[in-house]
C-alpha cells in the first residue's frame, strides 16, 4: 500500500477474483471483539464510533442476487477509545430479512433485478418492496437509523446494534413513506447543527419532503422544519446538496417504464433509462430558516449527465456552486449480466465536475475538477454548505478510464493538486469518511478512515490514514470479511 505524488506512475493490474471475492455472504456477528493495529498505531485522539452499511447476505439457497444493491443491510461498527478500538457487527433485523432465513431463499423481489425462484410466472405483479435497510447509518438522538431510501428506517441500538424495529421518527413519517438515505448534516449554518433530509414521490410528477431534524441535546430527533414540493417529470434522485439556504436536487433526465417490472421481467431499477432528448434540470428549494423562506423554488436547466452523488455546495455572490460527480450515462446491470464479470471497461466511469448557477440569469456553467474515475467523494464535515478546499474521494488505480475503486485521492479544489494513497493491486477501497481532530484549525486537519477488501486475506483491513497527506497511521486487520458496502458515517464520543 503506497503513497504517491500527483505524479502517478502507470496503473498496475489488478485480478478480477480478488476483486470478486468481497462479493459473500457475512457468516458472523461479533460482539465488542478487541481489535489491535497490524500496522502503525491508532490515535489516541480519535475518540468515536465509525458505523458502515452495506448488504452482507448476497445468496439464498444457491441463487444470487443478480446486483449487490439487493443485498440484504448489515452494520458494521468500530469504536474507538483511548488509542484502541472494538467491532462489532449485526445484520439489521427487517421483516424481509426474518422471512428469508426463516424460508432459507429469496421471497422478495429485488428493486435492481433480484428475482424469486420460479421464473417471470412467480414475480409477476408482485410488486411489493423489500426494505433491505442496506444504503446508510445515521445517528439521530438515542437511535442509531439504518436507511434505505424507498422506505421508512429501521431503529437500532447504537450500542449493541440490535434491531429495535421500523422508526416512525414519532409521527414525522407515514407507515411505508420513503425516507432519504443520503441525509446531510449542517454543521451549525443557522446556530445550532441540524439534519437536513427528504423523501420522493417519483412519478409523471414527483414530489419532494424536505425535513430538518435537531441533532444535538435534549431536542435531539425533533422535526424542525418540514416543507413539500410537486415538480414536472419523473425524478431519480439519491442524493442532494445543502447550503445555508438552499436545498440542491438535480432531476436527472430518466425515464421509467414499469411494464416489465409489473409483468416479473425485470426490477424496478432496471426500467430506468437515460431520456433521449431529455433535459435534467436543477431544483433549489428554499431552507425554511435561511434567507429565502417562504419563496418559490427555482428550476435551472442542468448539463447531460447522470449524477448519483454530489461533493457539496455553496453560495458565493448571486451564484450557487454544486460539485458532483457525473456519469455520461446511467450505469446499470442487464438481466443477462452478472455483476461478478461487469466488464468495467463498458461503464461510464464517474468524473468530478463544477456547475455554477447564476441565480439572476439561470445560467449555468461547469468545469471539470478531475480527470480520475471517482466516487464517493466528502469534504471536512464542518465545511458541509461552504466553500471547501479539500475532499477526499475513492477513486480508480488508473489515471484514465473506468476501474475498480483501488485508491483514495486528497485533492486541492483551489490549486487542482493530489495526493493518492493506493491499496493496489490486491486491495479495493469504500467510501472514506474524514474526521477532523478535534480543536484544529486546519481544514485538513484529522484522519480519513476507510474499510479496506484485501484480496490477499480474503478479509477486510480498517485503514486510518492522516487527511493531509494520506501516509498511513494505522491499519487494522479486521477478523470479518465485509462485502463491498456504500455509505457510512462518524459519531464522535
Amino acid at each position: 500500500m503506497t503513497v504517491a505524488s500527483s505524479s502517478a506512475a502507470p496503473a498496475p493490474s489488478y485480478d478480477r477474483a480478488d476483486w470478486a471475492s468481497s462479493f459473500r455472504n457475512v457468516g458472523v456477528e461479533l460482539d465488542g471483539v478487541p481489535l489491535t493495529a497490524a500496522r502503525g498505531t491508532i490515535p489516541a485522539e480519535l475518540r468515536g464510533t465509525l458505523y458502515r452499511n452495506g448488504p452482507g447476505r448476497l445468496e439464498r439457497g444457491g441463487q444470487w442476487v443478480h446486483h449487490p444493491f439487493d443485498g440484504d443491510g448489515m452494520i458494521t461498527a468500530l469504536r474507538f477509545e483511548a488509542g484502541g478500538a472494538q467491532l462489532r457487527n449485526r445484520f439489521v433485523r427487517t421483516e424481509g430479512w426474518q422471512a428469508e432465513e426463516q424460508a432459507g431463499k429469496f421471497v422478495y423481489r429485488g428493486v435492481f433485478g433480484t428475482q424469486k425462484p420460479g421464473g417471470v410466472a412467480a414475480n409477476a405483479f408482485d410488486v411489493r418492496l423489500k426494505n433491505i435497510a442496506n444504503t446508510h447509518v445515521v445517528r439521530l438522538g438515542d437511535q442509531l437509523l439504518a436507511l434505505w431510501e424507498a422506505a421508512e428506517p429501521h431503529a437500532l441500538d447504537p450500542d449493541t446494534l440490535e434491531t429495535r424495529g421500523i422508526s416512525l421518527l414519532g409521527g414525522v413519517l407515514k407507515p411505508g413513506e420513503a425516507f432519504s438515505a443520503h441525509p446531510r448534516f449542517d454543521p451549525g449554518h443557522h446556530g445550532v447543527p441540524r439534519m437536513v433530509t427528504f423523501g420522493v414521490k417519483a412519478g409523471p410528477r414527483s414530489s419532494v419532503r424536505l425535513m430538518e431534524f435537531a441533532t444535538e441535546g435534549p431536542e435531539a430527533g425533533t422535526l424542525l422544519s418540514d416543507s413539500s414540493h410537486t415538480f414536472p417529470g419523473f425524478a431519480f434522485l439519491h442524493d442532494f446538496a445543502i447550503t445555508p439556504n438552499w436545498a440542491v436536487f438535480l432531476q436527472n433526465a430518466v425515464s421509467f417504464n414499469p411494464l416489465p417490472f409489473v409483468l416479473g421481467q425485470k426490477g424496478a431499477a432496471q426500467c430506468l433509462r437515460s431520456k433521449p432528448g431529455g433535459q435534467a434540470r436543477f431544483w433549489l428549494i428554499p431552507r425554511d430558516c435561511g434567507a429565502h423562506a417562504g419563496e418559490a423554488p427555482r428550476v435551472i436547466d442542468a448539463p447531460d449527465g447522470f449524477v448519483f452523488h454530489h461533493l457539496n455546495a455553496w453560495e458565493e455572490a448571486e451564484a450557487v456552486v454544486v460539485e458532483s460527480v457525473y456519469y455520461s450515462d446511467f450505469p446499470g446491470i442487464g438481466p443477462d449480466q452478472d455483476f461478478r464479470a461487469i466488464d468495467f471497461d463498458l461503464l461510464p466511469e464517474g468524473l468530478l465536475e463544477q456547475c455554477r448557477i447564476d441565480l439572476a440569469t439561470g445560467s449555468v456553467s461547469t468545469t471539470r475538477l478531475s480527470e480520475r474515475c471517482c466516487e464517493f467523494g466528502m469534504v471536512n464535515p464542518e465545511r458541509e454548505g461552504l466553500a471547501a478546499r479539500y475532499a477526499w474521494m475513492a477513486v480508480a488505480e488508473c489515471e484514465t478510464g473506468n476501474d475498480p475503486l483501488q485508491a483514495i485521492k486528497k485533492l486541492d479544489l483551489t490549486t487542482g493538486e493530489r495526493t493518492v494513497w493506493s491499496a493496489a493491486p490486491r486491495g479495493f477501497v469504500s467510501e472514506p469518511v474524514m474526521v477532523p481532530r478535534p480543536g484544529a484549525a486546519e481544514e485538513d486537519s484529522g484522519w480519513v478512515l476507510c474499510l479496506v477488501w484485501n484480496g490477499a486475506r480474503c478479509a477486510s483491513d480498517l485503514v486510518i490514514l492522516d487527511a493531509a497527506d494520506l501516509h498511513e497511521v494505522a491499519v487494522l486487520e479486521l477478523p470479518l470479511a465485509i462485502p463491498h458496502g456504500l455509505h457510512g458515517s462518524w459519531v464522535q464520543a
